[in-house]
């Protein structure tokens, strides 16, 4: 079984992250790309453009309703079963992401749905 962590892109690279994935559709502000250690750039597992922009329209009283379409758009996608399939042999995966959110962000969706995907 894989084990899934969470990190913010800014947070320092550590031994224990294993396979680095930036799951952002956008480049994290501030940082070069020369200057990110990730293995892999996940873009078309982040949530929507639509999705994303009518959230931050109102992140506090969004936030379920957020959770239930984006994990809506991740059982939809090809690609995040191709990615959950992709990962799932790995002994660790941090997923990277920009949102200063910790508590709310889309990394967390995506981690459960990884978690609950069937093999």
């Amino acid at each position: 079984m894989t084990r899934i962590r969470i990190k913010r892109v800014y947070e320092p690279e550590s031994p224990d992250d294993g396979y680095r994935v930036l799951v952002d559709r956008l480049w994290p502000r501030g940082i070069r790309k020369d200057a990110l250690h990730y293995d892999s750039w996940e873009k078309e597992v982040a949530p929507s453009a639509a999705l994303r922009t009518w959230y931050h329209q109102d992140p506090a009283g969004r936030w379920d309703e957020f959770r239930k379409r984006y994990l809506s758009e991740l059982e939809h996608s090809g690609t995040a079963a191709a990615f959950a399939g992709k990962i799932r042999e790995l002994p660790t995966v941090t997923l990277l992401f920009a949102s200063r959110n910790a508590a709310e962000n889309h990394a967390l969706i995506l981690r459960e749905y990884l978690e609950t995907t069937p093999a």
